[in-house]
C-alpha cells in the first residue's frame, strides 16, 4: 500500500519553523438579503468546492446539494467567478480542466486555451523586424485569443456532466442581475485598471460608472453579463462561436470601440468568425510522475504545468525534504524550480507545432541528470541551460542558457469534489489582471490578451523558441491544476493563479503538505518563494523579514519582494471519507472553502 495523506488532519504537526502569515481575513459585508461568508477551511461531506470568492464557491455547493456532480458544480462555479472575479476569468478567456472519474478511477484532462488567428505568424508582435512595445500588446485587439471557456464547459459537461449548462448557469446570471458585494481586491484590481477602462466606452460605462471606483460595501451589477449568460444558455455554447456573440467579439477585436481623444495606441486585431466556429478543445493525457509513493497528475503541453511540476517533483524525490531544516527544504525548492524551468523555455510549446520530449520531460532518468547540479553550499546560476530530455547527460546542459520570458500573473482556481468522488480542479485566465481592458459591447465581459503569453521575439536568437506565434497556435501557459491519487482514490487536488508563479506555488502547496506535514490550509498559506531561472528568486514580505533570507543569501541565494505569489485553493479526501476544502487566507482578501454538510472542526479541536 502506497503512504496515504489522507489522515485526520488533528494528526498533523505544524513544523515550527513555518512563519505565520496571518489570520484569516474579515468576512466581506454582505449585500442585502445576505451573501456567503468567507472561510479559508470547511470539512464536511456530500462534495466540496473551494475558490477565491464566497459567492462562486456558494453556487458550485448549490449545485450539489441539488444532485449535481463535482464537473456540474465546477462549471457554475466557473460562470459565477465570471462574474465576480471579471478580471481574472469569464468567458472571454480559457483554461485547462482536469478531472477524476471516481467510477473508473482514472484522470482527463481538457485543453480549453485560447489559440491564434489562422492568419497569425512568428512575426505577429513584431514591426519593422523589432518587437512591439509590451503594453501595445497587452491593451489591444492583436493580444485577444479566440476564448476557449465556453467549449470547456460543454466538453466537460457532454463528456462527465448530469446537469445542462442552462440550468448550471442560473446562479451566475442571478448573480450578474442581482450583483455581489464590491470588496478591496476588487476595487483595488479596478484602480489598477483604471486608465485602461477609461479608453473603453463600454469598459468605462461597466467597471467605472459616473467615472468612479466601485466603493467597497457596495452592490456591483452587471446586467449585460447576465442577459449574454441567459443567451448562451438558451441557444448554446454555439452562440459564441457561431452566433451574434461571435460576431460582436470578432467585430471588438478587429475596431476595438476606442473613446474619443485616446492616445494610447490601440492596434486591432485579425480574428475572423472563421477562427471562433473552427475552435475545439483538446483532450490530452495527463502528465503523471509518482512521488512519496502517490501518483501526481497534471496538464500537458500546451500547459507547461504538468511537465514542470512533475519534472521539480522527480529531482526532490531524492530528498528527504521532511527531515530537512527549513533553510535546506527552501533552497532545494528554489533550486529544483530553477531547473524545471530552464528546461521548460527550451522544450515546451503547442505540440502541434512542436516536438515536445513530454515523456522525456518527465523521466526520473532526466530529473536524476538534472538532479544532480543541486549542491547544498552553493547556489546555480540563471539563466540556467536547459537539459535535453532525450539524451540525459549527467550534471549536464545542452546549448546555449536563454532568459524566461514574461508572463502575466493573474488568473483563478477552483477546486470542486462530490458525494461519488469525482473531483475537478480548473484553472481558467484572462490572462492579465483586466484581461485586454476591452470589454465586448452590451455582453458585460471583458477580453482575454492570452496571445501575450506568446514569446514577441525568440527569448535568445541563439536557443530555438518553441512559445513563438503560429496560425492558430495556442500560447505556452504555466496553469497547474493537479490531482494527486493513492491507489487509484483521490488524495488532494490543488491549482492556483499567478502566471508563471503558478507553478512555483502548486510545487511549494504539494511538497508543504506531503514532505513537511503542514495541513493542506497551512501550506497553501506559507510565505511563497518562486524561482523561474532569473538572477533572483522572488519571495513574500513573511520571507523577505525572517531569518530565512540571511541563511540563504549566505549560500548564495538572491531576492526581490513580491507582495503576493499565487492564490491557491484546494481539496482533500480524509481518512473517515469527509472532504476537506481549502483557500488562502489573506491573499486576495482570502478564499472560500465550502462542503455539502459540514462535520465538525476540521482541526478535530
Amino acid at each position: 500500500m502506497r503512504r496515504s495523506v489522507a489522515r485526520n488532519v488533528s494528526a498533523l504537526a505544524v513544523t515550527a519553523a513555518v512563519i505565520s502569515i496571518g489570520a484569516a481575513a474579515p468576512p466581506s459585508p454582505s449585500p442585502p438579503g445576505g451573501a456567503p461568508v468567507k472561510k479559508p477551511v470547511a470539512v464536511g461531506y456530500g462534495g466540496a468546492v473551494a475558490s477565491v470568492d464566497a459567492d462562486a464557491s456558494a453556487a458550485g455547493i448549490e449545485v450539489l446539494r441539488r444532485g449535481g456532480n463535482a464537473v456540474d458544480a465546477a462549471v457554475a462555479t466557473a460562470a459565477a467567478l465570471g462574474v465576480t472575479e471579471p478580471y481574472s476569468a469569464g468567458i472571454g478567456g480559457g483554461g485547462f480542466f482536469v478531472y477524476y472519474n471516481a467510477k473508473s478511477r482514472t484522470v482527463h484532462t481538457i485543453d480549453g486555451r485560447e489559440t491564434a488567428p489562422r492568419s497569425a505568424d512568428a512575426s505577429l508582435f513584431l514591426e519593422n523586424g523589432k518587437p512591439i512595445a509590451f503594453e501595445e500588446g497587452v491593451t489591444s485587439g492583436l493580444g485577444v485569443g479566440t476564448p476557449g471557456t465556453p467549449a470547456t464547459w460543454e466538453s466537460a459537461l457532454d463528456a462527465w456532466g448530469s446537469r445542462p449548462l442552462g440550468q448550471l448557469l442560473q446562479p451566475a446570471e442571478r448573480l450578474a442581475k442581482d450583483g455581489f458585494t464590491v470588496d478591496a481586491t476588487f476595487r483595488s484590481q479596478t484602480q489598477s485598471n483604471q486608465a485602461r477602462f477609461a479608453d473603453f466606452p463600454a469598459s468605462a460605462e461597466l467597471f467605472l460608472p459616473g467615472g468612479q471606483l466601485p466603493v467597497v460595501g457596495s452592490v456591483f451589477k452587471n446586467p449585460d453579463l447576465a442577459r449574454t449568460y441567459k443567451e448562451i444558455a438558451r441557444k448554446g455554447v454555439g452562440t459564441l462561436y457561431r452566433g451574434d456573440l461571435a460576431r460582436d467579439i470578432v467585430r471588438t477585436v478587429r475596431t476595438p470601440p476606442v473613446a474619443k481623444g485616446v492616445t494610447r495606441v490601440v492596434r486591432p486585431g485579425d480574428l475572423t468568425t472563421s477562427d471562433l466556429r473552427a475552435y475545439e478543445t483538446i483532450r490530452r493525457a495527463p502528465t503523471k510522475v509518482s512521488y512519496r509513493g502517490l501518483d501526481v497528475y497534471g496538464m500537458a503541453p500546451v500547459s507547461s504545468g504538468g511537465t514542470s511540476v512533475g519534472e521539480a517533483l522527480n529531482i526532490l524525490e531524492r530528498s528527504n525534504l521532511s527531515k530537512a531544516t527549513q533553510t535546506q527544504y527552501l533552497h532545494r525548492f528554489i533550486e529544483a524550480s530553477r531547473i524545471a524551468f530552464a528546461d521548460r523555455g527550451r522544450w515546451v510549446g503547442d505540440p502541434a507545432f512542436e516536438k515536445v520530449p513530454t515523456k522525456g520531460l518527465l523521466s526520473q532518468r532526466f530529473a536524476d541528470s538534472r538532479g544532480c547540479l543541486i549542491k547544498d553550499d552553493a547556489v546555480l546560476t540563471s539563466p540556467l541551460a536547459p537539459g535535453d530530455p532525450n539524451r540525459p547527460a549527467a550534471c549536464g546542459g545542452s546549448g546555449t542558457a536563454a532568459p524566461t520570458t514574461f508572463e502575466g500573473e493573474n488568473t483563478t482556481h477552483l477546486t470542486a469534489a462530490d458525494k461519488w468522488g469525482n473531483v475537478v480542479a480548473y484553472t481558467l485566465t484572462i490572462e492579465s489582471t483586466g484581461g485586454s481592458g476591452i470589454t465586448v459591447p452590451d455582453r458585460g465581459f471583458l477580453l482575454n490578451n492570452e496571445l501575450t503569453d506568446f514569446s514577441f521575439a525568440p527569448a535568445s536568437p541563439a536557443v530555438h523558441d518553441p512559445n513563438l506565434p503560429g496560425p492558430g497556435k495556442r500560447p505556452r501557459s504555466s496553469i497547474s491544476p493537479t490531482i494527486v491519487l493513492d491507489d487509484g482514490r483521490p488524495v488532494l487536488a490543488l491549482g492556483s493563479p499567478g502566471g508563471a508563479t503558478i507553478i512555483t506555488t502548486v510545487l511549494q502547496s504539494l511538497t508543504g503538505r506531503l514532505d513537511r506535514d503542514l495541513p493542506l490550509v497551512d501550506a497553501i498559506a506559507a510565505p511563497r518563494a518562486s524561482q523561474r531561472n532569473q538572477t533572483t528568486t522572488e519571495i513574500e514580505p513573511a520571507l523577505w523579514n525572517s531569518p530565512l533570507r540571511g541563511q540563504l543569501e549566505k549560500i548564495g541565494h538572491a531576492f526581490r519582494q513580491n507582495p503576493e505569489i499565487g492564490a491557491a485553493t484546494g481539496i482533500e479526501r480524509l481518512a473517515d471519507g469527509r472532504w476537506l476544502a481549502a483557500a488562502e487566507k489573506v491573499r486576495r482578501g482570502g478564499g472560500s472553502a465550502m462542503v455539502v454538510r459540514p462535520s465538525g472542526d476540521p482541526y478535530g479541536r
